[in-house]
C-alpha cells in the first residue's frame, strides 16, 4: 500500500518558496517543507487550522525516528504551534500522538528519539516563555494506539472556545471526535496565510527564509 505522506513528500521536495503549493496529485495543503520535516493540514480536520507534522523520510513509529529528525520535529513543533495560533487566532491546541499505555510520568514514550523530541520542545517553550500549560501531547503509534497512516506524525489541533455550533462536537486529547472534510478554497487561504506568517516567524528568529 502507497504511504499517502510519502507520495505528499515525493511531490513536495524541499524548498524554501513552494513554488507549486497547490498540486492536486496527491492534493495536499503544505505549509512547510524541509530535507527532514514536512507539515500540511489534515485532510478531516477536528477544527479549522488541524496540521500534520511528519518526518519527510517514511519512519512508521516514533522509535523508528533518528535523533536528527527527532531535533528537527522538537524545533518545529513550538514555531509550527505559534503561526498556528496567530493564525486562527486561537490560543489553547493539543499536540496529539497516543502512545498507547503510556508511562505515568511521560507522554512521549521512552525511546530516544521520543525524549529528544521532548527535550527540543521544553527547551524552546522555556526560552521563548510559552506556556506549557496550554499544551497537552500525545503520539498515534501503532493500530491499536489509533495511528491511522504508518507514518509517523504529529497532530497540531487549535481548541477553540465552545461557540454553539462546537458545543455538540467531541473532543478528546487522543485525536478522536466528530471530523468533517476540508473545505479546498478555505484550505487554500488557510495555508498560504500560515506560510507567510512561518516565513515572518523565521525572519523574527534571524534565521531568514525557510
Amino acid at each position: 500500500m502507497t504511504c499517502p505522506f510519502c507520495s505528499i513528500a515525493s511531490n513536495y521536495p524541499p524548498s524554501s518558496s513552494l513554488a507549486n503549493p497547490d498540486l492536486t496529485t496527491p492534493s495536499a495543503f503544505v505549509v512547510l517543507s524541509t530535507p527532514q520535516c514536512m507539515a500540511f493540514l489534515d485532510i478531516m480536520p477536528l477544527s479549522p487550522g488541524h496540521l500534520l507534522v511528519t518526518t519527510r523520510n517514511h519512519n512508521e513509529k516514533l522509535s523508528d525516528v533518528s535523533e536528527e529528525e527527532a531535533r528537527e520535529l522538537g524545533e518545529w513543533l513550538p514555531r509550527l504551534s505559534r503561526v498556528l495560533a496567530k493564525v486562527t487566532g486561537v490560543w489553547d491546541w493539543n499536540i496529539v500522538q497516543n502512545n498507547g499505555e503510556l508511562p505515568r510520568d511521560s507522554c512521549l514514550g521512552s525511546s530516544a528519539a521520543s525524549r529528544v523530541v521532548a527535550r527540543s520542545i521544553i527547551d524552546i517553550w522555556w526560552n521563548n516563555g510559552m506556556e506549557k500549560s496550554l499544551l497537552m501531547m500525545a503520539i498515534n503509534i501503532g493500530a491499536a494506539a489509533a495511528q491511522v497512516v504508518p507514518h509517523v506524525h504529529f497532530h497540531i489541533i487549535p481548541r477553540p472556545g465552545l461557540t454553539p455550533e462546537l458545543r455538540n462536537r467531541s473532543f478528546t486529547m487522543f485525536g478522536r471526535g466528530q471530523r468533517s472534510e476540508l473545505d479546498e478554497d478555505e484550505a487554500k487561504v488557510l495555508a498560504a496565510q500560515l506560510r507567510e506568517e512561518l516565513g515572518r516567524e523565521m525572519e523574527g528568529i534571524g534565521k531568514g527564509k525557510l
